[in-house]
């Protein structure tokens, strides 16, 4: 119920500022329960999308109080977009953070982190399809940020999981072999256990240049 209203007010079904219809309309309109209904409102203000005042009724927030980092609102908004405008959005944002998560995971792996950096790194270099390389290719860029010894990031990849493994497998798609981008992700890798910060944020920089390539093409 949640997902259902939460994606008609990303969809632009109700207009931010105005208030939602009445809970007896809206249980006709989902089908559900006044209880169902209600812990839906719940979860749907929890997240920004609504609030509710006494003799206002509920009123759906302006877009600026959405709470669009939160996994379930980021994969709801991610259906409601077109396509190649929050791919490039979801791009800007990996571009901003990922070169010098990079940078970050060079100085800072430790040896549990770096065993997984190559493990994932590995499984890319073993895909044999595209479902196999996009597991690994997520893989690979999550443990890049938790290879930064910053707990703070740890939680974006998860925040971005499901919308970025999208992206990626759409990236796949579009290469003329899935794993096309091998080389840019080995330059990532190598730069990272060599410790070498530079190296690590401009090959990731490159990377995320080829996949904005990909995106806009």
């Amino acid at each position: 119920m949640a997902h259902e209203l939460g994606t008609a007010i990303l969809r632009g079904d109700f207009q931010p500022g105005l208030s939602l219809p009445r809970e007896a309309e809206l249980m006709e309109r989902f089908g559900v329960s006044r209880t169902v209904l209600r812990e839906a409102l719940r979860t749907l203000t929890s997240k920004g999308l609504i609030e509710s005042r006494p003799k206002v009724g509920t009123r759906v927030r302006a877009k600026d109080a959405w709470n669009l980092l939160d996994a379930d609102m980021l994969d709801w908004y991610s259906r409601v977009t077109p396509p190649l405008q929050f791919a490039l959005k979801l791009q800007e944002m990996r571009e901003m953070i990922e070169p010098y998560a990079a940078a970050l995971a060079a100085g800072n792996h430790e040896a549990r982190t770096r065993e997984r950096l190559t493990r994932a790194h590995q499984a890319m270099a073993d895909a044999q399809n595209v479902d196999e390389w996009v597991r690994a290719d997520l893989d690979f860029h999550l443990c890049v940020l938790a290879a930064c010894s910053n707990e703070l990031l740890i939680p974006l990849g998860a925040l971005i999981e499901r919308t970025l493994e999208g992206q990626l497998r759409l990236n796949a798609k579009r290469a003329e072999v899935y794993n096309a981008s091998l080389a840019e992700h080995s330059a990532v890798f190598e730069a990272i256990i060599a410790r070498d910060a530079g190296a690590a944020r401009r090959a990731m920089a490159d990377l995320l240049g080829v996949t904005r390539g990909r995106i806009e093409g």
